[in-house]
Order: C-alpha cells, then sequence, then structure tokens
C-alpha cells in the first residue's frame, strides 16, 4: 500500500501566519504539523509516500523531508495548483499509485489513541472498495457527515450539510483500493467547483463496496483549521507528552523501532538536531533500545 499527504491550500483560516508559511508546517507544539499524519501512514507500515502541495510550499517540504532516506522511506512530491477538492489527490497521484491500493490522509489532521494502530493494520487490508472513519462531533455541519440507522448501517454520506442527520463526523484520513483512481476521474465538481471526496465515498457505498468504522471514544482526532484549534492541539501534545514522558509522531522513533533506520542513521539525526529537546528525546530512545 502507498500513502498520500494531501498538504494544500491557501490556509486562509489562519492569516496572517499562514502568508509565508504553508499551515502543515507550522509548529504544533514541538514539531511541525504534518509530521502528525506522517506518523499515521508509517504506523500502518506504509514506507512510500507522495506529498501533494502548492508550487509555492513544496520546496519547503521537499527540504524538509528530501528523498526520505532519513526515517527509511521514499517520498515523491507533486503539485495541486488550485484548490480543486480532495478527491483530485487520486487524480494526480494516478502513477504513483499504479496499481497499489492507497492510503490518503490530510495534512492537517492529528489523531492519536493507544489503539490507532491495530485500526490502521485493519483497513490497511483493503484490496477492493473504500474504508473510512467516523467521529462523534458537536459541529458536523463543518464536515462531511456519516448517518447511520439503528443497527449501524450507513444510510447516507453528506458534505457540509446545513442539517446534519448525525453527528458523525468524516476525519480526515481515506482507504481505497487501485480503482479509487478511475472513479476520481469520472467525478463531476460540485457547486462549490471542486472534487468532492464525499461524492468519491458514495460510489463505493451505492457498490456496497465501503466500509466505516466508529473511531472509539478515547481516540484524540484533532482538525488543526482555526487559530483555537492549532492551539487547543499544541497543548494537547504537550500535556500528553509531559504525563506518559514519550513524546507523539516523533517520526524518527517510529522508523527506529520499526527497523527502518539503524543507530547510524539516528545518529546523524540527532547531531542535526543540534541541543533542542528533540535531539535530548531522540538520544533516550537510543540508549533505551539499546
Amino acid at each position: 500500500m502507498k500513502g498520500i499527504i494531501l498538504a494544500g491550500g491557501a490556509g486562509t483560516r489562519l492569516y496572517p501566519s499562514t502568508l509565508s508559511v504553508s499551515k502543515q508546517l507550522q509548529a504544533v507544539y514541538d514539531k511541525p504539523m504534518i509530521y502528525y499524519p506522517l506518523s499515521v501512514l508509517m504506523l500502518a507500515d506504509i514506507r512510500q509516500v507522495l506529498i501533494i502541495s502548492t508550487p509555492e510550499d513544496l520546496p519547503n517540504f521537499r527540504k524538509l523531508f528530501g528523498t526520505g532516506g532519513e526515517i527509511g522511506m521514499k517520498f515523491s512530491y507533486a503539485e495541486q495548483a488550485a484548490p480543486n477538492g480532495l478527491a483530485e489527490a487520486f487524480i494526480i497521484g494516478d502513477k504513483f499509485i499504479g496499481d497499489d491500493s492507497v492510503a490518503m490522509i490530510l495534512g492537517d489532521n492529528i489523531f492519536h489513541s493507544a489503539g490507532l494502530t491495530g485500526l490502521l493494520q485493519e483497513a490497511k487490508k483493503i484490496k477492493k472498495g473504500g474504508h473510512i472513519f467516523a467521529v462523534h462531533v458537536h459541529d458536523p455541519e463543518r464536515f462531511g457527515v456519516v448517518e447511520f440507522d439503528r443497527r449501524g448501517k450507513v444510510l447516507s454520506l453528506e458534505e457540509k450539510p446545513e442539517k446534519p442527520k448525525s453527528n458523525y463526523a468524516v476525519p480526515g484520513l481515506y482507504f481505497y483500493g487501485p480503482e479509487v483512481v478511475a472513479e476520481a476521474k469520472n467525478l463531476r465538481p460540485s457547486v462549490r467547483g471542486e472534487l468532492e471526496i464525499t461524492d468519491l465515498n458514495r460510489k463505493f457505498l451505492k457498490r456496497q463496496e465501503l466500509d466505516v468504522t466508529v473511531l472509539p471514544r478515547g481516540l484524540a482526532w484533532l482538525d488543526t483549521g482555526t487559530h483555537d484549534a492549532m492551539a487547543k492541539a499544541g497543548s494537547y501534545v504537550q500535556i500528553i507528552q509531559e504525563m506518559t514522558d514519550y513524546n507523539i509522531a516523533c517520526i524518527e522513533e517510529i522508523a527506529y523501532h520499526k527497523g527502518w533506520i539503524d543507530q547510524k542513521i539516528l545518529d546523524k539525526t540527532i547531531k542535526k538536531m543540534g541541543k533542542s529537546s528533540y535531539a535530548d528525546y531522540l538520544k533516550r530512545i537510543e540508549k533505551e533500545r539499546v
């Protein structure tokens, strides 16, 4: 399976902070925001990742990650010239996806839970159709919304409805079979002029090829689209890291424990990080592993 991180958009809701720096490169406590969705793909054992962003921001993502070799991965990069919708990512990533299944995560979504890895590994088994998630929220009108019947069967999917039929939102994490590219190419733009991911999911739902997993209570999903949400996300990460004494979304730690990189590569990263607290944490992880 391959992975896509969609890190485009102008980030207008975060102006003036995003006038010169992409939203996904902004710091959420002690690391760039994009580390969090990248760590989700890594926990799903996905090592080939395509980062899609604007022509202006893409060079900075290349500068941050390079080829991906420092964490035992392989990164590719592609432009989304205009915000034409989430489903366009699969058209842009056509050649990258090839005949593989694919997971896509939005670059501004943060997921955290002790049981997250198991959910990801289960979703990764997909060979055909789609597998998405649902999470209970108090403001579903801001998101795609899933309607269930009393037995938990999915009845409908709506995109940012004025009168939501449920409080279950679809977070920005999606798993699909390789046919998703062809399905995306057959979509028509919505009234907003975008290729909607909800319309794509409706296609799979109509064919009874869409699985929806309700995320358990206790699993944190943070959408960092506003200044308040960014501040809360940073506070959440700080509190959890201080209470558990372990970092969230430390991509080098994940790669090291999975055996994707060795101690020599980790030492190079530690040296590059200088006298930062992040470097100190990596030193501790290295000692604990030994």
